[in-house]
């Protein structure tokens, strides 16, 4: 699967709000975003997900999210069933049962695209990320637009669907060759117990670790 890099954010009003002047509704959205995710110890989330890149058809993966302050996350898919990726706060692990090997990379290194999602177990800062924002209405909740600070990243924009209570429900990433990335989170449970065994990878057996990149 296309690897894309960090995330986080929200916003759309036929304006884009710089950090000094952004519109009071957007400020309180977003702080609201940041109060909610940054008391958080631990979340357990559904999520799917789907990937679109330039001439390859979509590809549509689901399964259950752990995250644990700090930095440690476990995406444990149904589908495709075993496969695995896993971060302990420090290393990055990716499980493929069909390759049969786990490949492994520092979280600060890595380009895919769902090591970001530790960030919301972090400190939160959405000024410290993206230079600019907009929002727009759906509904109840609000989508919001980020544009990062930095023109190096994997990503050229994140997009954030968020309730008024600060709830992420959806996250679409656009990548620097238009690939596009589309996460739907749901049933969120937040504090929940977390073991940290969850988060530490284990090779089954005759599966090769490989570092990333090589």
């Amino acid at each position: 699967m296309k690897r894309l890099a960090r995330w986080c954010v929200l916003a759309f009003v036929p304006l884009l709000a710089a950090a000094a002047d952004r519109p009071p509704a957007l400020e309180k959205l977003l702080k609201s975003v940041e109060n909610r995710y940054n008391r958080t110890q631990s979340l357990k989330l559904d999520f799917s997900e789907s990937y679109a890149g330039t001439g390859r058809p979509v590809a549509s993966d689901s399964g259950v999210l752990y995250l644990r302050k700090p930095g440690r996350m476990r995406w444990e898919y149904s589908t495709p069933a075993g496969k695995l990726f896993l971060s302990d706060g420090k290393e990055v692990f990716l499980y493929s049962p069909e390759e049969r090997q786990a490949t492994r990379s520092k979280l600060k290194e890595s380009e895919d695209m769902r090591a970001p999602l530790a960030f919301l177990l972090g400190k939160l800062d959405f000024g410290k990320e993206f230079k600019s924002f907009e929002m727009r209405a759906e509904g109840e909740s609000t989508w919001i637009l980020a544009a990062p600070k930095s023109d190096s990243l994997a990503y050229t924009k994140v997009e954030f669907l968020a309730t008024p209570d600060g709830e992420i429900h959806r996250v679409k990433v656009t990548g620097q060759d238009q690939s596009k990335l589309d996460f739907t989170f749901s049933n969120e449970r937040d504090n929940v117990p977390v073991p940290e065994s969850l988060f530490r990878f284990q090779a089954p057996p005759g599966v090769q670790i490989v570092e990333a990149g090589q």
